[in-house]
């Protein structure tokens, strides 16, 4: 498979955003001094026994899931969600296994829940060697499917927190099939993960079976109780992406990384990292599209910044700099698809 090289997480921009210069980049081991720390703090805290377990539940769960992931950091990956109850012969299933299949030939792996339904059709589509499973245990639904079943990719975890953690994180795309409760809660937090800036910018796709309502529906109730009554703005809507073909699917989670590549925070900057340089035409068409979601200044093509130098493997490529206002997060995706466009 392909390799790219992957960012930073980009959560530690977020630490001191106003910062004229990024604050000094702490070791490994002294952020383990601190998760020690923290430990200790629980006895003189008082805290009791179950807030105690929890603590050392979540940090043993998390601890897994990196070094599990870890082996495979330079490879692009894509969470599917969808109902662990969609039967093998439902055309959701057969929209899934295609998907995976064709962002597999891509150089991509698929992660899901590793249960049944749709998330076993992501592993088959996909093949065991281009899967990952975040099984939750649960008094029901809790075996992981035959696909991923024994596999040292498959992480068996206890708490929905550490896993959802787990599928953003690294995550370059995410994809929905149609599903209950689970499904919807998984894209709202996606969502709001990405309008919050509390994530960065990737795609969101709505995967119906061909001719299927499900997500336009869906959308309906988004536009006519949500974005209507001005609970969210026109702009959010450009975060995600609704189809009923695999193919399109595809498309729109493998473009958006034909020129871009990553992002990240620098003091007041946000730093996009592009596969090759911009035009000065395109450069001035950008500057007069997208000066709505600058705080100040203009968009400037630099190449790597020192704050970079721990991640060798982007040094040499270009970059485009400007202050983003870090609040209209649907307008800097259409930033990003016009750089894809250009």
């Amino acid at each position: 498979m392909p390799e790219t090289a992957q960012p930073d997480t980009p959560y530690e921009s977020f630490l001191k955003p106003d910062s004229p210069e990024p604050a000094p980049a702490e070791s490994i081991e002294e952020f383990v001094r601190q998760i020690k720390d923290t430990a200790d703090k629980l006895v003189t805290d008082g805290a009791n026994r179950g807030d105690a377990k929890l603590l050392a539940m979540a940090i043993k769960e998390l601890r897994h899931c990196f070094r599990v992931f870890g082996k495979y950091r330079g490879i692009r990956k894509a969470t599917v969600f969808g109902s662990a109850r969609t039967p093998t012969d439902h055309p959701a299933y057969q929209v899934c296994v295609e998907f995976s299949r064709k962002i597999a030939e891509q150089g991509w792996m698929v992660i899901t829940g590793a249960a049944n339904g749709i998330m076993e059709a992501g592993h088959v589509g996909a093949g065991r060697d281009a899967s990952f499973g975040l099984n939750i245990m649960l008094p029901f639904e809790s075996s992981a499917n035959p696909v991923i079943f024994g596999d040292s990719k498959l992480m068996n975890l206890r708490y929905f927190f550490t896993r959802k953690l787990a599928f953003i994180k690294e995550s370059d795309a995410v994809v929905l099939f149609p599903g209950g409760f689970g499904t919807h809660d998984e894209a709202f937090e996606t969502l709001t993960l990405i309008q919050t800036g509390k994530s960065h910018v990737f795609p969101i796709v709505l995967v119906d079976e061909p001719g299927g309502t499900y997500w336009t529906r869906w959308q309906q109730f988004v536009r006519e109780d949500l974005l209507d009554r001005g609970y969210i703005g026109p702009q959010d809507l450009h975060l995600y992406k609704i189809t009923d073909s695999p193919e399109e699917a595809v498309n729109e989670v493998v473009q958006f990384y034909k020129r871009y590549q990553s992002m990240r925070y620098i003091g007041g900057d946000l730093i996009l990292r592009l596969r090759n340089p911009l035009s000065e035409a395109t450069l001035e068409e950008l500057r007069l599209n997208f000066t709505d979601i600058l705080s100040g200044g203009t968009f400037e093509q630099c190449g790597a910044l020192p704050a970079e130098s721990n991640e060798p493997l982007l040094r040499d490529l270009p970059r485009l700099k400007f202050r983003f206002n870090r609040h209209d997060q649907g307008r800097l995706r259409q930033l990003i698809d016009a750089i894809n466009r250009a």
